[in-house]
Formats: structure tokens, C-alpha cells, sequence
């Protein structure tokens, strides 16, 4: 029997995977290698790069480091390929995911995989802020500095990354607590030397591309360099406590801050001298920067930066009562609003209200979001937490009901669709998990959230569907990071003798997709939280 992770484990994986990635991206200071035609893609190819990524993720998911929340993915993902659209390489892959880990961090993986600690979101006050993290971590991969680094490692980076990644994973789930701490003992004194020499030139780099990103995306381009500063700040107010883990892997100097404030007035003021879209004739719009889409005129948008408004505050909120201890947090909410001047905002009554129901207290919450909704009655957000906190106080009808309406204004909206699938599947009869699966199955295409899965193998199941449960829950343990439980169950699968030649074909074919992907794993030794002593199960 595998035990349950350590609870040092995550927060040590985090480490040791950053500092990894660190390591892989440890080129000396002089290595330059141009955009185009570098050698590097023949150690690492971009496929490579991606699946490696993906495989990391995975992992992370195995140790329940990572928040999978419908409405944080999205607004994640919204939020860095708004970034992504005005980078210097928008047709890359991309991919933003949030990390449950309080520290104040964020780093970026092969592939286009960009990861955000919950404790940064939390302590961003505005969202220009953390848009300039994502624009920061996305100017490290449009540069190329972890391509560049594997060029210069010689392929030892890459793979000492993919070993401590794998081996803090068997450790976590073995009986000794010991295994983490001789990996990060054996490779700190490396890991640490190879990320001094990361932060010289790579780091002003991916500022100052970072920069001019967050300025064509809208945002304010001082954003980036108030939050380093900010950081910075309160280390030195706290002198002698802990380093912030993002001021360890992105050294901060006054150098740095004030080139990075230099390259932001720049911005600024180039924008002011141009002229507005309304004052120019057709010649001058033809000759000029192609707008933003949906903006009117986007030379005023760095002399108007967005703060995000209130969807970027309340999913701030909703990262921390996710990634948090929801009893502890119901009481930090209460007494901040009871004592605190300035602390009663829609944001935190909204916090309130879900760290309430996911402490059982759905009555109390719904106190909470009624007076919002009378403000901001049309907010999906919002009115998705009332029905959540309706279905867990006992009023299933009234949830139903809101669900079904919000189903209906917002079609194939994923947060909305699998909380109303759960909500018909936990409850209902099996006309109710039919409906439940009807609206999950196309979530399906292109999904990487285990929980996607296993809600539609749980609504499948209760509507009689077996088989497709079953294959469902194989795909949600494959996504969890756990291949070869995936494997097993899909093999089980292919024995039952009910099988039509349709579900045999994709079972058949799935089977075809993940041997290749377990038998690389087995033969690199990388293990994963259900990898086989003895080889057995390939």
C-alpha cells in the first residue's frame, strides 16, 4: 500500500523543480546563440520540450500541487494569452497553470509550461502586477534561455532535471521520509552555483522583453518593477527573516529595478508622442501599429492601465481560499471584515462566502453573496458561488435551477458546466447523470483536468454507461500522474466481452497512445506515484 505524500513534499517539489529548471537554464553569461537555427533543438526538440512539460505537470498533480479549478484555469490562461498574443513568438505553445504553494514564486518550464505560486496571486494588488510575472516568465521562454541552456549543459541539465523530478516523486510516496532530502542534499551545491550564474544577463532580458509585452497588452509597464520592488522592500523591512522564494530565483538589484523603471518610462512617453487613432487620417492608420483587438485606440491603453476590476480581485481571493485551509480562512474573513478598516469589499465577502461553504456553512454563505448580487447581478462568477452555496445548504432545487440558467447564458463554460453536472449526478436519478454526461462530453476535446474525467466517469456510470465510465477514470488517473493505474484499468477494459467494435477501437487505440510514454518512463527509471517495483505492470 502506498502511503499518502509527506506534507514537506510539495513545497519541497516545488523547490527542487524550480531550482531544476533553474539549473537547466544556468548558461554562463556570454552564450548568445541566435533565434534561428540554434543547435539546441537537436537535444531537445519542441515536441520533446512540450511532453516534458506536460509530464511535469502531471506529476505536480500527483502530489496535489496544483489548483485544478475550472474558473482559475480560465482566468489564468485568459490572462497569459492576452500576454502571449502581443509577445515575440504568439504561435508558441503556452500553457498557465496555478501552483498550491504559498511561497512567493513562479517559474517557467520547457514547452511553454509557466506556473504561478498561489502566494504570489494573493499578494499582487492589482493585476498589472501579476501580469508582469507572466510577462516576465514569458520573456525567459521567448528568448530562448532554457534552450540556450541545454545547448551550453550539454544535455546534463535536462536530464538531472527530469531525475530529481522523478525521484522526489518516488520519494514522497515511499515509507522513507529521508529519500527528498538526500536528492536535494546530493545536487544543491550544482543547483545553487548553476542558478547564480542564470540571473545576470537572461533576467534583465526577460525584463525587458517582459516590459514591452505588458505594455502592448494593455497593462501598466511600471507594474513589473513596483512588484519587484515591493518584494524587495519588504525583505529589507524584515531583515533576517526568510528571502521570498521569487527574490531567490530572480534576483532583484537596483540596477535591475531602475532599468526596468528606465524601460517603462520609455515606453510611456513614446506613447504619449504618438498620436491617437481619432486625430490620424487613413494614411497614418494604414502606416500605423495594428490595433488591439477590441480596442479602440491602443496607443491610450499604458496611459490607462487595466487593474482587472473585479474579476481579477475575486479570483485573488478564490486562490487563496482554494489553496488554503477553508475553516481557518472563514475566520480570517469574519474578523477582517468585523475589524479591519478598508477590508469590507466585494472581494473579500465573496472570499468569505466560499471559504463558508467549503467549510459546510452554505446557509452563512449565501448572506454573503446576496448583497453583491443586488450590486453585480449579472456576474457569472458570483452567481455561481450562490448556487454552489445553495446545493450544499440542501436547497438542490434552487441550485438546479440557477445552474440551469447559467448553463443556458453561458454554453460550454467549463466551471459552470462540471459544478452543474456534479450537482445533477450527486443527487439525481439516471435520466439526471445522463444529462449530466451529455453536458461534460464535449468539455472531453482537448481536456488535461483529471476532475473533467472523473466527473464524466462518475455521470457516465450512474447512466448506465460502464464502459465509458471506464474509460474515463483511466484517462483521470493518466492525467493525475499515474500512467500505469491508467494502463491497467484500460487493459481490464479490453478483457469484458460486452465491448462493441467502436468502444474496442478507442480502447485498442489508447492503449497504443500510453505504452510508448510508460515504457520510455520505465526505461529512464522515472518514477511516477504508481510506478511498478518490478516492471510487472508494462
Amino acid at each position: 500500500m502506498t502511503m499518502a505524500p509527506r506534507r514537506l513534499a510539495p513545497r519541497l517539489l516545488t523547490a527542487l523543480i524550480t531550482a531544476g529548471l533553474a539549473c537547466a537554464a544556468g548558461a554562463q553569461d556570454n552564450v548568445r546563440l541566435p533565434d534561428l537555427g540554434s543547435s539546441a533543438n537537436a537535444l531537445i526538440s519542441p515536441q520533446e520540450a512540450q511532453d516534458y512539460g506536460a509530464s511535469m505537470l502531471r506529476q505536480m498533480r500527483a502530489l496535489d500541487m496544483v489548483v485544478d479549478d475550472p474558473l482559475l484555469d480560465d482566468y489564468i490562461n485568459d490572462l497569459g494569452f492576452r500576454l502571449v498574443a502581443n509577445c515575440d513568438k504568439p504561435k508558441d505553445h503556452y500553457a498557465f497553470f496555478v501552483v498550491k504553494d504559498p511561497e512567493i514564486n513562479a517559474f517557467a518550464a520547457p514547452g511553454g509550461y509557466i506556473a504561478v505560486n498561489s502566494g504570489l496571486i494573493t499578494i499582487t494588488r492589482d493585476e498589472s502586477e501579476l501580469a508582469g510575472v507572466l510577462a516576465h516568465e514569458i520573456g525567459h521562454i521567448t528568448q530562448n534561455h532554457l534552450q540556450r541552456a541545454f545547448e551550453d549543459s550539454k544535455k546534463d541539465a535536462p536530464l538531472m532535471a527530469l531525475v530529481l523530478l522523478g525521484a522526489i516523486v518516488a520519494g514522497a510516496s515511499s515509507h522513507s521520509g529521508d529519500a527528498p532530502m538526500a536528492v536535494l542534499a546530493g545536487g544543491q551545491g550544482l543547483l545553487a552555483q548553476k542558478s547564480i550564474n542564470f540571473t545576470r544577463k537572461d533576467e534583465v532580458e526577460a525584463d525587458r522583453v517582459g516590459i514591452q509585452t505588458l505594455a502592448k497588452a494593455g497593462f501598466d509597464p511600471n507594474a513589473m518593477a513596483g512588484f519587484f520592488q515591493r518584494m524587495e522592500d519588504a525583505m529589507s523591512a524584515g531583515a533576517g527573516g526568510d528571502v521570498p522564494a521569487l527574490l531567490q530565483t530572480h534576483p532583484v538589484t537596483t540596477m535591475r529595478i531602475s532599468d526596468a523603471k528606465a524601460r517603462a518610462g520609455g515606453l510611456i512617453a513614446a506613447q504619449k508622442r504618438r498620436p491617437s487613432l481619432a486625430a490620424m487620417d487613413k494614411r497614418q492608420w494604414e502606416q500605423s501599429t495594428a490595433p488591439i483587438a477590441f480596442v479602440k485606440d491602443p496607443a491610450t491603453l499604458v496611459l490607462a492601465p487595466t487593474t482587472g476590476g473585479i474579476t481579477y480581485a475575486l479570483m485573488r481571493e478564490r486562490v487563496r481560499v482554494l489553496a488554503g485551509d477553508a475553516p481557518r480562512l472563514s475566520t480570517y474573513y469574519a474578523s477582517g471584515l468585523q475589524k479591519t478598516a478598508g477590508f469590507d469589499t466585494p472581494a473579500n465577502h465573496y472570499g468569505y462566502a466560499l471559504a463558508l461553504t467549503r467549510s459546510g456553512r452554505g446557509a452563512l454563505a449565501i448572506t454573503q453573496l446576496q448583497p453583491l448580487l443586488k450590486t453585480h447581478p449579472d456576474n457569472l462568477i458570483l452567481r455561481l458561488a450562490l448556487a454552489d452555496a445553495r446545493l450544499q445548504s440542501g436547497q438542490r432545487g434552487a441550485a438546479l435551477a440557477l445552474y440551469h440558467d447559467l448553463n443556458t447564458q453561458s454554453p460550454r463554460n467549463r466551471a459552470v458546466a462540471l459544478a452543474y453536472a456534479n450537482a445533477l449526478t450527486a443527487g439525481g436519478d439516471k435520466e439526471q447523470a445522463g444529462l449530466a454526461a451529455d453536458l461534460l462530453r464535449p468539455l472531453l476535446d482537448n481536456a488535461s483536468e483529471p476532475e473533467i474525467y472523473s466527473a464524466y466517469g462518475r455521470a457516465s456510470g450512474k447512466a448506465g454507461d460502464s464502459v465509458r465510465a471506464g474509460e474515463a477514470f483511466a484517462d483521470a488517473s493518466y492525467y493525475s500522474g499515474r500512467p500505469y493505474d491508467a494502463m491497467e484499468q484500460l487493459k481490464r477494459l479490453l478483457k469484458r466481452d460486452d465491448l462493441d467494435y467502436y468502444a474496442r477501437v478507442r480502447i485498442q487505440a489508447r492503449i497504443a497512445e500510453l505504452t510508448p510514454l510508460v515504457l520510455e518512463l520505465h526505461k529512464r527509471n522515472i518514477k511516477t506515484a504508481d510506478s511498478p517495483e518490478d516492471g510487472s505492470r508494462l
